[in-house]
């Protein structure tokens, strides 16, 4: 007696199921990529420029006397500074103001609350949109040091020299043609300055300042 031998190929699926799991696999692999590069993709994408505009609350509950921090409107940069009482002092002398191109603040760098000799809604706190005036660098902070107007503290633009005081004001022979603009804010609370706000019952169009 013959033996008959199993002549019959191996099951047909085999190809299909590994052409399956092939499918299964190249699909996780692109689901996998697709998670990851959507959150980077959308990095990517400029910002809500309505969001951009929204105010900006800054808490300054850990900023002391004598200290600045520095916060972002609209994609620019606010110092914040807390003034000490003996640095108040020190913007209202009159040999300091004489150095100045303009102390009074007559050009329209600043809303209407905030033309005083301390440019600011509250004389402790000092905010300023932290670009000079003359080519668009960021200057650096510069605590106050010793005494007299030369030592009073400021602000110093590290491309073309201009200096400006703690007030945000330029000094005489700076390139530096306006002082620092003052941003429309109000104060939430005592402790969140309101980006982007003006107080109750004020109005100011940050677009209408000499130039920033």
């Amino acid at each position: 007696m013959t033996r008959e031998t199993d002549t019959n190929p191996a099951p047909e699926q085999a190809p299909g199921r590994r052409d399956f799991l092939g499918m299964v696999t190249t699909a996780g692999t692109v689901t996998g990529i697709a998670a990851c590069a959507i959150p980077f993709v959308e990095s990517l994408q400029p910002q809500d420029s309505a969001a951009a505009h929204l105010p900006v609350d800054v808490d300054i509950t850990r900023l002391a006397p004598g200290q600045q921090m520095v916060a972002v409107w609209q994609g620019k940069p606010v110092f914040i500074i807390r003034r000490t009482p003996e640095e108040l002092a020190s913007l209202q002398n009159a040999e300091l103001s004489a150095q100045l191109k303009d102390p009074g603040s007559t050009a329209n760098q600043q809303p209407g609350y905030a033309r005083n000799w301390h440019r600011s809604i509250a004389p402790e706190y000092g905010v300023y949109v932290g670009i000079c005036t003359h080519l668009g660098c960021v200057p650096a902070y510069i605590p106050p040091q010793g005494s007299g107007p030369e030592a009073s503290g400021g602000y110093g633009c590290p491309c073309h020299g201009s200096k400006f005081d703690l007030a945000g004001r330029v000094q005489k022979g700076a390139p530096a043609p306006y002082n620092l603009p003052v941003p429309p804010y109000a104060m939430a609370s005592a402790t969140v300055i309101r980006l982007g706000e003006n107080p109750k019952g004020e109005t100011f169009d940050f677009s209408t300042i000499e130039q920033i």
